[in-house]
């Protein structure tokens, strides 16, 4: 190892940027090579031989910006990128960016802007494209300059640049906006129509022109004067420097649109909050009156947005990819989003068999290498997503000793990239302002590519470790590196001077793009919305898991956001946006100009239905909402492969399960034994998730939680609430249908309703009372007054179980606090009938966890119940005796209760009686 890389003794680090942000620990590169985070470390050099960004030649390149825009951190994996990535050495202006409804690109003598209003359809029917065209070029009289840098940006608007020496421009430009402001010195206003215009109303200094059907208005200062000869348009700005043009909805809209011609936006700013299952998020443009007093403009509003606002809007509107954009007369808007549901696992069910995903398990942590050769950030970050996936359920099934392995080989690994030095490190560029993992992937260092796909893995694996290991999150330890990662992808700060706000997330299109350049004439795109949400989700259990409510809430509004807009863009939910022409329910890519039937690799139909669902997780629950955009999602997979999936089975039943569980369980029980799982999947995953939902039925958007770890699921008219509660004390969650659950410290809890009312008697907290009562689920509670039902005890096989649960029910109270009693013992009740079958016997085992830790204290076994074959409900008691007994008990504080049944022997089932009185736990504590 070289010996710069070495961590040095002395070295600078870099509080400024972390305090604004909040983000915990990181530099801004010193001198040294390596920069110290907690107990980790990132370089500020490049290990030997890798790349950072180039042309597509492979010549290193910097920021194309202005020196007034110098040194600030260029928001890469925009909409606008290209402007200051130079992709393409022979073009040092821009790409098409499609800001819609208008399209741009910047050229030698100013800016093209265009209004594509009909679809194309391209590779071989694949695609649909609104490409770019120009109607129009707004410039300077004279103008030729030698490139185009970014002047200034804001949150979704972008002010371009242009200087030949003697005339300078600048536009600014944004998502949903019909003006294009300018300011030029040095020369006239000048606006080149692609063909002769057709003039349909001249007031001097503003002029309301025609161009291949599309209506423009073009406003000049007061006393200056439009003249048009042939395609040239041009106008003297009479001692001022600045004009505007508009694109018109219709030729009487003129009026409105001059009212804000000269109310010049400056800025464009999104706020957002998340409370009570509910994300609202305003959009506000700031502006200046260049003439008059008016501040006030025009805002297009794209189809996931007027969704969701109560906002007055006006009759006019536009056509875009994205369907039909709705004009908003007002400096600002706002939404209001239920919130996506985030679980760090789907919660705990008695469908599950605890023998088989044991089982599976094991089949993960004890081959020969749990991360399958993964080397670079990508398959690293698919391999650590995997074993997260697994640790809540190995906690569910009491497999402690496989959720300590497996959350010791994501922090061995992370730990690993998170140390700077050896073969896997992160490292920062001062002049991109971004921090890449080497070895990379998929452009993720040349081009600036997909690193919130990458990252958002990391970060999601590193929030499971938290959920478990808060130690190990804190910023003086690892969490720092963390969060670093969270600053490069996600930076919630507009102050940062080490990274960009929200790198790759566009706040007004409602979702990010991938590429770091934008070097296409498509515009920009995203493949795999899934693995961008994946990165919300995980900022979600983060910031819960770590105290953080300001990370938690920015992932629900990412979260809540981009779900919309995958719903809409990806999904064609409402089957408002897709043009008839295209002919496909679903996109696999999604570019500035339209959608593609496509992914960057292969045309397989399995993979571009599929690489918008994976990774399959507690983050992925909001893809539920649109049921009946996955069934025809999974109908056309069906049809274009020729029949159902083979290679991508187990994301597409998984996917399938969201709307249709029972669907997705027969296949599942049909071709498990057969299948391979996908590379970020495994078979302990896949079947944790089918037979749940299986059990609680399909996520439920209609009804929320309070807190963004919460969620809803429903099997006919029974509704399943879940919540996961990170904190340290017992909370109870309120649902907005009234609905109730008392969760216990850094645990997961359900309960169930019926209908769409609201349960007028929710369970209390467990916590109270000494006598428990079981409920079909797994729950033990104090409540009385509940449904009588029956939980079937699997088969022992013929096999002697004795004293070794096997196959058992698991039922658990936690957040139970009691003193306890001096020569008091455990006492229990149960109903048990095995019917007809002979030689049966039900045994019990029931644990303590007296700190709530994850360590039981005290475990108990008692003598298996021998039921005779006669059908009817028989008592199995304490009076059975004690088998044996380890540990001791004394005050509970936040404990766990766990009680296991299951067939000790026998070849066939039994019945175990729940929601009465006549099947209980006492315990031994006042």
């Amino acid at each position: 190892m070289p010996a710069t890389r070495n961590r040095p003794a002395t070295v600078l680090v870099l509080a400024a940027a972390l305090a604004a942000t909040g983000l915990g620990p990181a530099a801004t590169p010193a001198s040294a090579a390596t920069i110290p985070v907690g107990a980790g470390s990132y370089s500020d050099t490049r290990p030997p031989g890798t790349t950072g960004p180039t042309t597509n030649t492979g010549t290193p390149v910097t920021p194309k910006v202005t020196s007034a825009a110098r040194g600030k951190p260029v928001p890469t994996n925009d909409w606008w990128s290209s402007l200051a990535f130079q992709r393409y050495g022979d073009n040092p202006y821009s790409t098409p960016m499609y800001g819609h409804p208008l399209t741009y690109q910047a050229v030698a003598g100013g800016l093209e802007i265009g209004y594509p209003t009909t679809p194309t359809i391209v590779g071989e029917g694949r695609q649909y494209e609104y490409a770019h065209k120009a109607d129009l070029t707004l410039g300077l009289t004279g103008l030729n300059s030698p490139d185009t840098k970014a002047d200034a940006w804001s949150d979704w608007t972008v002010t371009p640049y242009w200087s030949d020496g003697t005339r300078t421009l600048r536009t600014t430009i944004g998502h949903g906006m019909p003006f294009v402001y300018a300011k030029g010195s040095g020369g006239d206003a000048r606006i080149t129509t692609a063909t002769a215009p057709t003039v349909f109303s001249d007031q001097g200094n503003v002029l309301g022109i025609t161009v291949a059907g599309h209506h423009y208005a073009l406003f000049a200062p007061t006393g200056s004067d439009w003249n048009v000869s042939g395609s040239a348009v041009t106008a003297g700005l009479g001692g001022k420097d600045y004009f505007s043009v508009a694109l018109l909805p219709s030729t009487d809209a003129l009026a409105t649109y001059r009212k804000y011609a000269f109310s010049f936006v400056t800025g464009s700013t999104v706020d957002w909050n998340s409370s009570g299952g509910t994300v609202r998020a305003t959009y506000t443009l700031t502006t200046e009156a260049k003439e008059g007093t008016e501040r006030g403009t025009l805002q297009a509003l794209y189809r996931h947005q007027w969704l969701h606002t109560t906002d007055p809007l006006t009759p006019y509107t536009y056509v875009s990819p994205r369907g039909t954009m709705k004009v908003r007369e007002s400096a600002s808007f706002t939404t209001a989003q239920k919130a996506s549901p985030v679980l760090p696992g789907l919660p705990r069910t008695n469908a599950v068999d605890t023998a088989r995903l044991r089982g599976y398990l094991n089949d993960v942590v004890n081959a020969s290498d749990p991360f399958s050769g993964a080397v670079d950030t990508y398959w690293t970050g698919k391999a650590l997503g995997r074993l997260a996936q697994l640790v809540p359920p190995a906690d569910q099934i009491g497999e402690d000793a496989i959720r300590d392995k497996l959350l010791g080989l994501i922090k061995g690994r992370l730990q690993q990239w998170f140390t700077a030095g050896g073969a896997h490190e992160f490292s920062y560029d001062p002049a991109w302002k971004t921090l890449t993992g080497y070895p990379a992937s998929y452009g993720s260092d040349s081009e600036l590519n997909d690193h919130h796909f990458h990252y958002g893995y990391y970060v999601y694996a590193a929030a499971i470790v938290a959920q478990y290991d808060p130690a190990w999150a804190a910023d003086s330890a690892w969490g720092g590196m963390v969060k670093t990662l969270i600053r490069d992808t996600a930076n919630p700060s507009r102050t940062d001077s080490a990274f960009p706000f929200l790198r790759g997330f566009d706040v007004y299109a409602g979702h990010s793009w991938a590429s770091g350049h934008q070097g296409f004439a498509a515009g920009n795109n995203q493949e795999s919305s899934s693995e961008s949400t994946n990165l919300s989700a995980a900022l979600v259990l983060w910031g819960s898991a770590t105290g953080d409510p300001a990370l938690r809430d920015l992932g629900s509004y990412l979260l809540a956001t981009e779900a919309e807009a995958i719903a809409q863009n990806w999904f064609d939910a409402d089957e408002q946006v897709f043009p008839s022409s295209f002919g496909h329910d679903t996109a696999g890519m999604v570019w500035g100009s339209g959608a593609a039937y496509a992914t960057w690799w292969t045309a397989n139909p399995e993979e571009i239905h599929g690489i918008n669902v994976l990774p399959v997780t507690g983050g992925s629950l909001h893809l539920g909402g649109e049921k009946a955009a996955i069934r025809r999602n999974l109908a056309e997979m069906e049809r274009e492969n020729g029949g159902p999936a083979v290679e991508w089975r187990d994301i597409l039943w998984e996917f399938q399960s969201l709307a249709d569980p029972a669907a997705a369980k027969s296949k599942w029980d049909a071709g498990h034994a057969s299948y391979t799982p996908e590379e970020g999947e495994s078979k302990a995953h896949t079947y944790h998730w089918i037979e749940t939902l299986a059990a609680l039925g399909a996520p439920d958007p209609t009804v929320t939680g309070d807190i963004p770890t919460s969620a809803v699921f429903a099997n006919g008219t029974t509704r399943t609430y879940a919540a996961h509660n990170h904190g340290s004390s017992t909370r109870t969650v309120t649902f907005s249908d009234g609905k109730t659950l008392s969760v216990p410290a850094r645990s997961t809890a359900t309960g169930t309703g019926t209908g769409v009312d609201p349960d007028p008697d929710p369970d209390p907290d467990p916590s109270t009372g000494n006598t428990f009562h079981l409920r079909s689920g797994g729950t033990l509670t104090t409540a009385t007054g509940g449904t009588a039902g029956s939980d079937t005890l699997a088969s022992a096989g013929g096999a002697n179980h004795d004293g070794t649960p096997y196959r058992p029910l698991v039922y658990e109270a936690r957040g139970v606090n009691g003193t306890f009693t001096p020569g008091a013992a455990t006492a229990f009740r149960l109903q048990v009938d095995a019917g007809t079958t002979v030689g049966l016997g039900q045994q019990v085992r029931i644990s303590y966890d007296l700190t709530g830790n994850g360590t039981f204290d005290r475990t108990e076994t008692y003598h298996y119940f021998a039921t005779d074959p006669v059908p009817g409900w028989e008592e199995y008691a304490q009076t059975r005796g004690l088998k044996s007994a380890t540990g001791s008990l004394g005050r509970m504080t936040d404990g766990t209760v766990r009680l296991e049944v299951w067939s000790a022997i026998g070849n066939g089932t039994s019945k175990l009686r729940t929601g009465t009185d006549t099947s209980v736990l006492v315990i031994p504590f006042g």
